[in-house]
């Protein structure tokens, strides 16, 4: 096996530029010695680091902090609006993005109703969606990144396969590279928000964390000693199409009893509209004659009002998904769970089944304790 080859000077730099931002982000203001302490550089690196970026407009200094006992130190911190990002979640019923700072925080949000499954459509509207975002805009952006069900390779952003936007083999990160000029990024979007999560924890970062999306489609974002994972065949965290009913429902995958048929949003209203039509008196039956079908706010109210068609519903669904993040946790022993997507807004009787489940069925010195997550952005399907 060949050894690797020794870093070029270009990745030494830039290895050393990404501690220094790293830390500024994190612990500013700091001062150059304190960058120095943290990263273990060299002070005169740390110096021509900061020089770079104060050149750039992309730190700042403000000011001196407390001196023990020499010259007080001059605190440097990072920029936050110095530049952009366009940040795009491609959702089953609508594309939804918003332009953000470094720091995450929104400056302007935009989304596109999509009708459903169209290779064509679905583009344009992404580009309609991208468009609008950065129309006018005369700071600078870095780039576009882009979230997405399916199985996506991340290093080439291409989607090999979403089934829902009807797209096979899309070269989606070219084709938006040359159309709007700077870098873009395309990821499965349980990736997307693994990593948004573990980059925006602060202090609290976790090395490894799982981060799971239940809506529509399910799927798992896993951030491993601090490097995202996308497995051999670009698929890793699909755990919405692994069978957990034998003999169960027919998915839209074109198999049976996956994940996804008893705990992703559909399924949990599917289960709710046959409860209601079985039992027109309930809170279920009556919204459902009502408004002559019902949503997972439905579900949601129901709930609230004690409904126990729409309790045992819930607490079926997260069971299901207790049962996957049970076996992920016997895999990887990753301690820091995070449920986010449409589902997690049926609140504690869910979180309560998937976390019980969990630990029902991992062993009690690596159970993790899963904490239900609403991500910043306006939330997405």
């Amino acid at each position: 096996m060949a050894l690797p080859a020794k870093a070029t000077h270009h990745q030494t730099r830039a290895h050393n530029q990404g501690l220094v931002l790293r830390t500024l982000f994190d612990h500013g203001p700091v001062s150059r010695a304190d960058v120095a302490r943290r990263t273990g550089l060299t002070r005169t690196t740390v110096s021509d680091v900061v020089a770079e970026f104060l050149g750039d407009g992309l730190a700042e200094e403000i000011g001196r902090g407390p001196s023990s006992g020499g010259k007080a130190p001059i605190l440097v911190r990072v920029v936050d609006d110095a530049r952009h990002v366009v940040g795009v979640d491609l959702g089953e019923r609508a594309f939804s993005g918003a332009f953000v700072n470094l720091r995450g925080e929104i400056r302007r949000t935009a989304s596109e109703p999509i009708a459903g499954p169209n290779g064509g459509e679905a583009l344009a509207a992404l580009h309609r969606l991208i468009d609008g975002l950065m129309a006018d805009w005369r700071g600078a952006v870095l780039g576009i990144g882009v979230g997405t069900p399916g199985l996506i390779d991340a290093t080439s952003g291409t989607i090999r396969w979403a089934v829902n936007l009807e797209w096979q083999d899309l070269p989606l990160g070219r084709l938006l590279r040359e159309r709007y000029g700077v870098p873009a990024y395309v990821a499965n979007d349980s990736r997307a928000a693994a990593m948004g999560e573990y980059l925006f924890a602060g202090e609290s970062r976790a090395a490894s964390l799982i981060a799971i999306k239940v809506g529509d489609g399910i799927g798992a974002g896993l951030v491993l000693n601090g490097e995202l994972f996308h497995g051999d065949g670009h698929g890793a965290g699909e755990i919405g199409h692994t069978t957990v009913v034998d003999d169960g429902a027919e998915c839209r995958c074109g198999r049976f009893g996956c994940l996804e048929t008893v705990a992703s949003s559909r399924a949990i209203v599917a289960r709710a509209e046959d409860a209601a039509g079985r039992d027109p008196a309930s809170t279920l039956g009556r919204r459902m004659t009502e408004a002559g079908g019902l949503t997972l706010r439905d579900v949601r109210e129901a709930l609230d009002a004690g409904d126990a068609h729409a309790l045992a519903i819930v607490r079926a669904a997260g069971r299901a998904l207790g049962q996957a993040v049970a076996a992920m946790i016997g895999a990887l022993n990753v301690h820091r769970i995070v449920l986010l997507g449409s589902v997690a807004t049926l609140g504690e009787p869910w979180l309560d089944a998937v976390r019980d489940e969990a630990r029902r069925r991992s062993l009690a010195s690596s159970t993790a304790r899963p904490r239900s997550s609403w991500a910043a952005l306006p939330r997405m399907s």
